[in-house]
């Protein structure tokens, strides 16, 4: 089956680290995962990963609309490069197709940003990926997580749970996460941003 594009979700496999910071990016795939098994214009299935390491669903957000491909790497962060560049060659697509959803030391929490290629701001997910493809040119969701307070490391930080008063505001986010998701897929960059960016 070809598909369109491939949305990958950034964050470490295993139940400890499921709540933590680092893994906002399986969030939003997860949350958007559920909502289209409720709907009934859309379709989603799992995919057979084989020995591919990721897990992978087939998507058809509505009738007639070429299916995306969603994926959650199951090696570690700083791996997810053999992932995404695995999963590409299986499937025949390019960076061009790609959207990395990933968490944003440098947005407060709460905040979703789109962007188009550039920098790396120091994410060993988004390191490794660029590494393994050859090219910064790839699209991405950033969702913000904040940076911890003075005297505490950012290693330390983005492996903590969000505590109960940051709560509503992580759903919040994840909410406006899948919102912009669709959009992408259905309308475009431009018009993704406009679904989530403050006017």
């Amino acid at each position: 089956m070809k598909h369109a594009g491939l949305i990958v979700g950034l964050g470490n496999p295993g139940r400890k680290y499921a709540r933590q910071r680092h893994n906002v990016g399986f969030m939003a795939v997860d949350n958007l995962r559920r909502e289209a098994f409720q709907e009934r214009a859309s379709s989603i299935a799992a995919v057979s990963s084989g020995r591919l390491p990721a897990a992978l669903w087939s998507w058809q957000p509505e009738n007639g609309l070429p299916p995306w491909l969603l994926a959650e790497p199951t090696t570690y962060m700083n791996r997810s490069g053999q992932a995404v560049i695995a999963v590409c060659k299986r499937f025949g697509l390019t960076p061009a197709q790609l959207l990395v959803v990933h968490d944003e030391l440098d947005l407060p929490l709460g905040r979703v940003r789109f962007k188009q290629g550039g920098g790396l701001a120091g994410h060993n997910g988004l390191k490794s990926i660029a590494e393994s493809l050859g090219t910064r040119g790839f699209d991405r969701l950033r969702l913000g997580i904040g940076r911890p307070g003075p005297g505490h490391p950012v290693d330390g930080y983005v492996l903590t749970s969000f505590p109960p008063e940051e709560r509503d505001s992580l759903e919040s986010m994840l909410d406006l996460a899948v919102k912009g998701l669709r959009r992408y897929i259905l309308d475009g960059m431009e018009s993704a941003m406009n679904e989530v960016h403050p006017k």
